[in-house]
């Protein structure tokens, strides 16, 4: 399993999160504790509102927690840092630059020459299979292509994490299933030390090395599943008994959760 004796890249060490609300103070995190290692692949997943993308924000360096702190390769998290990319559900992609451009603006930021930021957006737009529209706009591509977009533009800039905030979410069933698929055979290629959240258990299994369980509001760390499935991993992997039998355990786990949350 990656991690095993493998430097801790990320320590989330007993984030708190406390957001004040027009009803008072609204706890979003109660004491998170988490390493995630060099390399790693860490999908996380729990019931609406237990803080997962709070806590993706804050490991980020978009919100500030209110107790403990994040560390990355042992230097506290104080502000955003391309060093750790991210992509949302939401494309955020700027739609008045064409794709090729909107891949270049993270590169450009970081002082890279128009020649070398070309160089390097051709290439991950190639990873991506979207060479030929480098010169279209965001606005005459489909949802997906414009997802692998937000992908190629968030590995350009070569951050030391990525963080993934169910950028898969919007998607119909076929493109989501396909850039499932591409991101195993991205991240196998690249080693990126990963952070995934979504809300589909298969997901979660299909690309992790483990999943982390959260619990209901307060969010914290209520399990850490190991996925033992040996890479590559497709869609008959779904079928076998190990994945069935993960499936069950972690899905029972969340749906425990949901129901603490409805009671």
């Amino acid at each position: 399993m990656a991690g095993n004796g493998s430097a801790v890249k990320v320590h989330i060490d007993h984030v708190v999160k406390k957001f004040q609300t027009r009803k008072g103070e609204m706890v979003a995190l109660n004491g998170v504790d988490l390493d995630i290692h060099e390399n790693e692949f860490i999908t996380v997943v729990g019931p609406s509102g237990c803080g997962k993308s709070t806590l993706l924000n804050i490991i980020g360096g978009l919100e500030t927690p209110t107790e403990g702190q994040v560390t990355v390769d042992g230097k506290p998290v104080d502000g955003p840092s391309p060093e750790r990319g991210i992509v949302f559900q939401q494309y955020a992609l700027f739609p008045w630059l064409t794709v090729i451009k909107n891949v270049m603006f993270g590169l450009k930021l970081q002082g890279k020459s128009k020649e070398e930021a070309e160089e390097i957006a051709h290439r991950y737009l190639k990873m991506v299979d979207l060479e030929d529209f480098a010169n279209h706009y965001p606005k005459e591509l489909s949802g997906g292509m414009k997802q692998r977009v937000a992908i190629a533009r968030a590995y350009a800039t070569n951050p030391q994490v990525l963080l993934m905030d169910e950028p898969f979410g919007a998607l119909d069933a076929q493109t989501r299933t396909q850039l499932q698929q591409e991101l195993i055979e991205t991240w196998e290629k690249e080693r990126k030390t990963c952070f995934f959240i979504t809300h589909d258990v298969e997901e979660a299994i299909i690309l992790g090395q483990r999943c982390v369980i959260m619990s209901a509001r307060p969010g914290r760390v209520k399990d850490i599943i190991d996925i033992d499935i040996p890479y590559p991993r497709d869609q008959a992997t779904k079928m076998t008994p190990r994945f069935l039998e993960l499936k069950n355990e972690i899905w029972s786990q969340v749906y425990q959760e949901y129901l603490s949350v409805r009671k």
